[in-house]
């Protein structure tokens, strides 16, 4: 088990951020691995945190980790072998489509929805 839980803080500027913060009395340093498709992500650092047992975490997506669909970035304690967190990051035509199809779905209900309201008031009516 993990010596560290993980808060996500905010993604700025192309830079996801949080706080890792030690939850076991332990004096080693987190040391954490970030991957994408399976593949270790480069521009992590580590900083000092607000607190004595707090570190900031510093992730920089490079540009040719967005692209359309989902990306997920899975965050893990390389020592402890077990994943802190996660974030993703929806994007492009894909996105666009499903939200398309449930706001259509929507409709559709909604028509019904009105029909059948229709009907009762000219039946109680």
């Amino acid at each position: 088990m993990s010596d560290f839980a993980l808060t996500n803080t905010r993604l700025f500027e192309g830079v996801w951020e949080g706080l890792l913060t030690r939850t076991k009395s332990s004096n080693l340093p987190p040391e954490i691995e970030v991957r994408h498709l399976d593949q270790p992500v480069d521009g992590v650092t580590i900083r000092n945190g607000p607190g004595e047992e707090e570190w900031t975490l510093h992730i920089a997506l490079q540009p040719g980790m967005i692209s359309d669909g989902v990306q997920t970035f899975l965050i893990n304690d390389a020592r402890a072998g077990e994943t802190l967190g996660k974030f993703s990051m929806i994007c492009g035509d894909a996105l666009d489509e499903d939200i398309r199809a449930e706001v259509d779905l929507l409709r559709e209900e909604l028509d019904m929805l009105k029909r059948a309201f229709r009907r009762h008031c000219l039946e109680t009516g």
